[in-house]
């Protein structure tokens, strides 16, 4: 869906006649600018707080164009494909920035002001294998694991799991006790997968190369149809509840904290941006552990994904939105921003954030068991859509786990060839 956001709405209603790509209003000293991304993104408290700074200090408007989380690739590309390439576009640099032909279509950050602020780590996150800066890193720089319901384990004489085995038996223990162990929100989520295959390629570099030029496929690496098998077989048990189809991202906060799922894989910053803390459970009854997919016996943690402002270097209003990158890197907007949120700085001056104590807890395990995020961002071909419809089949009984794991591969190679990546 394409929408509109408040404040942007009420200065909007002046320029009614702008283009799809923005453009100027009647006044000579008002900037309209175009910024697309995904639903959820866009609605993040500190997205919101950067848009309205940015609006009441320079006067300017942002004309924000949202799509639906899972209609987002498709519908943003077809965009691009029809010439409508917003003034600023939000995007992760995973494989998916592929369809946006980046080279002819972005502006390089190398040069800004800005740049020398940036943490070793989110500076490295967006740059690409020439060296390029692809955008501003405005983002939750988080940690991604299982978080559980330790006060309702407690209550149960229940602890958290240290092995694939070990959580198997408690996800089994809770669904006997009438819990439903594990919130799986198959509707409209994609990330989980990527969870369970990044220590498959994150620990064997080399088959990650053998997969990107096409020389193996995933059916040929057990570890995927492991993974596979064991959504299969965990949907099956009850692991996930009766109604995990129809469970979309607007459920989780509700299903953990009314008590109604224990578990979800999910990110630490995501309890204090979308959490509710109006049910039986608050932040601090959670904690983490690492996600078990079968895929790492002693399972794996995710680093941080960042999301990224990149700027379309042939707007004729590239001088604003490059001032508009400008704004957001300033260390008074940024901690404004992000004053209170729970995450690892992407900035050197960043001094407003939280550190959660769920991911201060469990820093010796993190320190063990965390991967660099590898399938979404270094699989050619990799699209967490994809990867989610196999497994919808697989979940629906349309086909089986090696059937899911042929299906990913489909996907994958075509993606790849449509995007003329794949390495020689």
């Amino acid at each position: 869906m394409r929408k509109r956001k408040v404040p942007a709405l009420l200065l909007l209603a002046a320029v009614f006649f702008l283009t799809a790509c923005g453009g100027k209003s009647g006044d000579p000293n008002h900037t309209v600018l175009t910024i697309m991304g995904r639903s959820s993104d866009l609605e993040k408290s500190y997205m919101t707080s950067i848009f309205e700074q940015y609006e009441k200090a320079s006067g300017n408007s942002l004309d924000v164009i949202s799509f639906k989380d899972d209609e987002f690739e498709e519908r943003a590309s077809e965009e691009f494909r029809t010439g409508n390439v917003p003034d600023l576009f939000l995007h992760f640099h995973n494989t998916d920035l592929n369809r946006f032909n980046v080279s002819a279509n972005f502006y390089y950050m190398n040069d800004e002001s800005w740049v020398s602020d940036l943490t070793d780590g989110s500076r490295a996150y967006c740059t690409d294998k020439e060296g390029n800066l692809l955008g501003l890193p405005f983002w939750e720089n988080s940690i991604s694991g299982c978080y559980y319901n330790k006060t309702l384990l407690d209550s149960l004489g229940l602890k958290p799991a240290s092995s694939q085995a070990e959580f198997d038996v408690l996800c089994q223990v809770l669904a006997d006790t009438g819990y439903t162990p594990i919130c799986w929100p198959a509707k409209d989520c994609t990330w989980m997968f990527q969870f369970g295959l990044d220590p498959v390629f994150a620990d064997n570099p080399e088959l990650l190369e053998q997969l990107n030029r096409q020389e193996i496929s995933y059916s040929d690496i057990p570890a995927v149809t492991d993974m596979a098998q064991w959504v299969a077989d965990a949907a099956a048990k009850g692991w996930f509840g009766s109604d995990f189809l129809e469970t979309g991202w607007s459920d989780i906060s509700p299903l953990l904290g009314s008590g109604g799922a224990v578990m979800t894989f999910i990110w630490d910053t995501w309890f204090y941006t979308d959490f509710s803390g109006d049910n039986n459970y608050s932040v601090d009854d959670f904690a983490l552990m690492p996600v078990f997919m079968n895929t790492a016996d002693e399972g794996t943690y995710e680093g941080g994904n960042l999301n990224m402002m990149m700027v379309n270097k042939n707007s004729g209003q590239l001088d604003a939105a490059l001032d508009f990158l400008s704004f957001c890197a300033s260390g008074e907007h940024y901690n404004t921003a992000f004053d209170g949120i729970s995450t690892l700085n992407c900035f050197k001056g960043q001094t407003t954030n939280i550190q959660s104590p769920m991911v201060t807890n469990a820093a010796e395990s993190i320190k063990a068991h965390e991967r660099v995020s590898t399938a979404a961002s270094r699989i050619i071909g990799y699209s967490a859509d994809d990867v989610a419809s196999a497994f919808g089949d697989l979940l629906r009984g349309k086909t089986d786990a090696a059937g899911c794991v042929r299906l990913m591969d489909d996907y994958r190679i075509e993606d790849s060839e449509k995007q003329n990546t794949t390495e020689q």
